[in-house]
């Protein structure tokens, strides 16, 4: 099976949105440590508000996940979710940085810290990614109990589910159960 690992540009987004379990309810920011170790990971510069950005990177990360579902649903982003990531993303402002080789590069703008340097990033890879039409392969689990997100590498683009082997057959038991008990 295809790696279900999103591309660099969209793996900051899928690693955020995957930092709480659903299932479980364990929340990786929350655990000891976790927050921290997160932004240091994605390259946040240290000292750079720790102590607000939890609160905002999980606001964040379930607007990611309404529009990772509606990728996989294919239909359009929930107004709320919406709204906040306008608000959210135009307080972290992006600028672009000419680079030596003569490319170009968005990169937070100065004066970010903590929460707004990373979803400042995020920014960053959401429009790479519209650019090259990644974007809506980034896709959340179509079961209610998991939500995992994942990268689609299928050819048509319908996965629905993130593995088939566990999800996918968990919902067409429960589609042939249910058939079954129809017809009985």
């Amino acid at each position: 099976m295809a790696s279900r690992t999103a591309p660099d540009s969209l793996r900051l987004v899928q690693d955020l949105v995957n930092t709480l379990d659903i299932e479980t309810g364990e929340d990786a920011l929350s655990a000891d440590g976790g927050l921290g170790g997160f932004l240091h990971e994605h390259g946040v510069p240290a000292g750079c508000g720790e102590e607000t950005a939890l609160g905002e990177l999980r606001e964040l990360r379930e607007a990611l996940r309404e529009v990772c579902l509606a990728h996989t649903a294919g239909s359009a982003v929930p107004a709320p979710a919406a709204r906040t990531l306008d608000r959210l993303l135009a307080a972290a402002p992006l600028v672009l940085a000419v680079q030596p080789d003569g490319g170009a590069a968005l990169r937070p703008a100065a004066g970010l810290g903590g929460a707004g340097y990373l979803t400042a990033l995020v920014a960053g890879g959401i429009a790479a990614a519209v650019a090259d039409g990644t974007w809506t392969r980034l896709k959340a689990c179509e079961a209610h109990d998991c939500r995992w997100v994942f990268y689609d590498r299928s050819p048509a683009g319908r996965s629905r589910w993130c593995t088939m082997a566990v999800c996918g057959s968990r919902a067409k038991m429960r589609t042939y159960r249910a058939r079954r008990a129809e017809s009985e």
